[in-house]
């Protein structure tokens, strides 16, 4: 009995055997197939060709990094880098799938309806993305700079096919999608190199409108960050119900503002006080009778 087991046991093992050796010559011999010169020399072609598709790439990087900062800023040319290199993985994938016989039109139509599938699915998405292609071909938003959008006042950190980051002047991080960019008024005060600051000065009625002027005039010279081209102005803005308007305006670096509008309101008050002008005020007298 033990010997009829141990024979079936041997002949079972020496078939699975015989079906391990068949299945392991098969796939060595469907390896060794592939092993011939022709297919050698086609894989050496493809690897050159894909060398040279990775060469153009990085040409063509370069080539974008080196154009002055003036005609390409850094923000864009990265966009544009990075643009590229998506177009270098599109035709490096296309290229490996033909060479593995796969139908690149079935796939073309496939991505096809992905895309329009996509696209309702994702239609904030892509009114960000297009939003964000405005943005960084307009040019009206730079790294650094200051901006007022959509209530929010902050410098802009990162400037993004979606979005743009930027922190507040608390250091908070806001997000802004690009369509709402695109959708609202945006005030950059940083996108020229000088802003002008006016302020409102009321003068008491009493005094001598040629004197309040002149006094005036002499208020800019007193701040070091005021600059003397465009020149500093100073006129008058009409009569109000308790004082005489006028207004002293200057013109100044942006990095300079906070600077500018403290020294400016010293300076003022500095000479209207050497000249003895007074500056009107809102008073109540209370009179008690008997």
């Amino acid at each position: 009995m033990n010997d009829t087991i141990n024979s079936i046991g041997e002949a079972a093992s020496n078939a699975a055997n015989d079906i391990f050796f068949d299945k392991t010559s098969s796939f060595v011999n469907w390896i060794l197939s592939f092993l011939t010169w022709e297919n050698l020399f086609k894989l050496i072609g493809s690897l050159l060709i894909l060398f040279v598709i990775w060469l153009v790439f990085r040409i063509v990087a370069k080539a974008i990094r080196r154009v002055p900062e003036t005609k390409l800023p850094a923000q864009r040319a990265a966009i544009v880098i990075k643009f590229v290199r998506y177009i270098f993985y599109i035709v490096v994938v296309l290229y490996v799938l033909g060479l593995f016989g796969i139908n690149l039109k079935a796939i073309w139509g496939a991505a096809g309806i992905a895309g329009v599938a996509i696209g309702f699915a994702a239609q904030t998405s892509v009114s960000n993305l297009i939003s964000g292609l405005f943005v960084l071909t307009e040019g009206s938003i730079h790294v650094g700079d200051t901006i007022i959008v959509g209530g929010v006042t902050g410098i802009v950190d990162e400037v993004k096919l979606l979005s743009i980051r930027v922190h507040t002047f608390d250091n908070q991080m806001v997000r802004i999608p690009n369509s709402t960019i695109i959708g609202s008024n945006l005030t950059n005060n940083s996108y020229h190199d000088k802003r002008r600051l006016t302020l409102n000065v009321g003068v008491d009625y009493s005094t001598d409108m040629k004197l309040a002027l002149e006094t005036l005039k002499k208020a800019p010279a007193l701040c070091p960050t005021v600059l003397s081209d465009p020149a500093p102005a100073v006129w008058f803005d009409g009569f109000a119900d308790s004082s005489i308007n006028l207004v002293v305006a200057v013109w100044f670096k942006p990095a300079d503002f906070l600077q500018t509008k403290n020294d400016l309101y010293i300076a003022i008050k500095q000479v209207l006080d050497e000249a003895g002008i007074s500056i009107p005020f809102n008073q109540l007298d209370v009179k008690i009778k008997q």
